[in-house]
């Protein structure tokens, strides 16, 4: 596991509203951590995996925010540089959403992206 600190220009971001909401989903798991992956799906290429976890993968790098740490999976890295993650309010419910500069198309459903 690399543990890194934050580098806006190259590596995932987290907004104040996705420390709060993430921090809230630790809190009754004390050393626990957020890990964020991608995997092949859908119609376009990749889906984002986000998973509560015991411990970062060896191959992983772990960015600190406040008191959440995430891990960024390294298969998955390339596609997730310069990603920022925020909640969002869309009527009366909150979306996880990524801004993900290195997407060039996503499905209809939104569920899936490809990448150049």
């Amino acid at each position: 596991m690399t543990v890194a600190t934050f580098d806006p220009v190259s590596s995932v971001s987290l907004t104040a509203s996705a420390q709060k909401y993430f921090a809230s989903k630790l809190v009754k798991q004390p050393g626990k951590l957020i890990r964020l992956s991608t995997k092949e799906s859908g119609c376009t290429g990749f889906a984002y995996v986000l998973d509560i976890v015991d411990m970062a993968s060896a191959e992983d790098t772990v960015l600190a925010f406040g008191e959440v740490n995430l891990a960024v999976d390294s298969q998955s890295v390339v596609i997730l540089k310069g990603t920022e993650i925020d909640l969002v309010r869309e009527g009366v419910n909150e979306v996880v959403k990524f801004k993900n500069p290195n997407v060039v198309a996503e499905c209809g459903c939104g569920e899936s992206f490809s990448v150049s």
